[in-house]
């Protein structure tokens, strides 16, 4: 299952995690950030809505995007109890996202005071391969999605089609990976694709690697097309392929088993899920993997940038470094000891024991004030066959669960 942060596939219809801010695209002032009432003295619009929404969707195809519609600013009301429902059932497993606020996120008119239309486009992004690891370095997997700065890109191609629209006298929201609004149900609203049985949005021809985002415009764009039909059919692989059984029935997936949204959440990862998490570091493809649409998609033939990290070389590097690195995804409170605690685990699944650098490693975090990552490391120095440390603090402490906040001493 991809990241949650998006928690992906994690939520009910779309959030990846990150938490950027809006950008907003008033009249003529294309790129700034600040909202602005349309102007007396702005560009003329002297289209009709019909063409406008031509010109906006062909700026969005230009720019990259994989498919571009527009739907309606209405309540989704839906999706709105969905959010209730699965909070009152637990399975957002403490997340946040657009389940803080389910009266905001499913309701495109917060956005932008005066909303008409919902420009929503899909960004296909690469699926490369993760690099060959160097032989002898424990290497871990990073969800597809964010090994490279795909959000960014699609950013941009969402702002390509909000040119447009501020250059005709009307106000744009650029809206990506961000919990003001369930982006996959905007989506599904505009045509663009389906919900399969693992929560994530396929297009009707590319399958679901794609990351959403829309514009929130006032000029009264028509809605484009039909909405798709199911394509799953009887389908149930990414039910039987889940790793922690976290998809628990079709379109419904439990957080508090979904290791995409455990990479992301707080506290010491589950016991119960450390053998599971196998190689991922950041995020879990399965569920999209064994996906026969997506199975279909050719593999692109670049490496993404990220998709494979040196394990040892993370655990050794300081917090400015890793945030450098990696602060783009969503890492709780902005604090790397949690990439360290999932490496820590990756390291237990992966590594040699009779490695000496390994070994030096473990042992040394066995030592780490931060009793979490002690006891981690202690976990991962068991599972490779190391004899314990008798005078090590790593096992001292409760457990938490995810969610329950950092562990501190006890």
């Amino acid at each position: 299952m991809a990241a949650a942060g998006r928690g992906r596939s994690v939520l009910p219809h779309g959030d990846s995690g990150l938490r950027p801010v809006p950008t907003v695209l008033p009249p003529s002032r294309a790129g700034s950030l600040r909202a602005a009432a349309p102007s007396p003295t702005g560009p003329a619009r002297d289209m009709t809505t019909a063409d406008l929404r031509r010109e906006v969707l062909e700026a969005g195809r230009r720019a990259g995007l994989a498919a571009v519609g527009v739907a309606p600013v209405e309540v989704f009301e839906s999706t709105r109890r969905i959010l209730h429902r699965r909070k009152a059932q637990g399975h957002h497993g403490g997340m946040q996202f657009t389940y803080r606020n389910p009266e905001r996120s499913t309701d495109p008119g917060r956005i932008l005071p005066g909303a008409a239309a919902l420009v929503v486009g899909a960004l296909d992004y690469a699926r490369a391969a993760a690099p060959e690891p160097v032989p002898g370095r424990p290497a871990a997997r990073v969800a597809r999605y964010a090994s490279d700065d795909v959000y960014g890109a699609l950013r941009s191609a969402l702002g390509a089609a909000a040119r447009v629209l501020a250059d005709q006298g009307y106000r744009a929201v650029i809206v990506a990976d961000d919990n003001a609004l369930v982006d996959r149900e905007a989506a599904r609203r505009a045509g663009l694709g389906y919900y399969g049985k693992n929560s994530n949005l396929l297009l009707e021809n590319s399958g679901s690697w794609v990351v959403l985002g829309s514009v929130v415009t006032d000029a009264a764009l028509p809605p484009t097309g039909e909405r798709v039909a199911d394509g799953c059919g009887p389908c149930r692989r990414c039910l039987d392929g889940c790793p922690t059984g976290a998809i628990v029935a079709p379109g419904v997936v439990d957080a508090r088993r979904c290791l995409a949204w455990l990479l992301q959440a707080t506290g010491d990862f589950p016991m119960e899920f450390r053998e599971a998490l196998g190689d991922r570091l950041y995020g879990c493809d399965d569920c999209q993997e064994v996906c026969p649409p997506n199975r279909r998609m050719p593999e692109a033939p670049e490496v993404g940038e990220q998709a494979s990290v040196d394990v040892l070389d993370l655990l050794g590097a300081g917090d400015e470094e890793l945030m450098e690195r990696h602060g783009r995804w969503y890492i709780p409170a902005r604090d790397p000891r949690h990439l360290r605690r999932n490496a820590l685990v990756v390291l237990g699944n992966v590594a040699d024991g009779s490695d000496p650098e390994v070994v030096g490693t473990l042992r040394s975090y066995q030592r780490h004030p931060d009793r979490m990552l002690a006891r981690h490391a202690t976990w991962a120095a068991k599972r490779l066959g190391l004899e314990p440390e008798t005078a090590t603090a790593a096992a001292a402490g409760p457990r938490r669960g995810p969610g329950d906040g950092p562990a501190g001493d006890s």
